[in-house]
């Protein structure tokens, strides 16, 4: 089933993301029916903190009238020795239209646009390597 996405005034993301997401519930096979949200996560299996590999990344859309809105998209790392734990490295919040990263914090409005930007698009790379599988979980 197509689904039709909206930007976010303020915190546009490349195009593209949207194609993405649109490819991974179709791929998934997943009916959207009467969903309110969907929670979309793209993990690399080979993923871990000694191997290193792709960074997971959870996407939360919610439906507005006929068609869907990005409410976050997070990607998580695993961080800390020797026990490691994923934990949120990016936060992009398009409810509050702000961007946060681990290593400083809430960004400011240039910065989190910048990063927003290299963010999905290098996301988008690596989705189309097909190193991700992605869930999606509806409410």
């Amino acid at each position: 089933m197509a689904i039709k996405i909206e930007q976010v005034p303020g915190l546009n993301v490349p195009e593209s993301l949207f194609g993405v997401i649109v490819n991974a519930v179709a791929k998934a096979g997943e009916s959207v029916g009467c969903a309110k949200a969907l929670i979309i996560n793209f993990r690399d299996k080979d993923y871990s903190a000694k191997a290193g590999g792709f960074h997971p990344v959870e996407v939360r859309l919610e439906k507005r009238g006929i068609s869907w809105e990005l409410i976050y998209i997070t990607d998580f790392s695993y961080q800390g020795r020797p026990d490691s734990a994923l934990v949120k490295e990016i936060d992009v919040c398009f409810v509050i239209k702000r961007v946060y990263h681990m290593l400083v914090g809430w960004l400011s409005e240039r910065e989190g646009k910048d990063l927003l930007i290299l963010f999905v698009t290098n996301f988008v790379e690596y989705y189309k390597t097909g190193c991700y599988q992605v869930s999606i979980t509806t409410d």
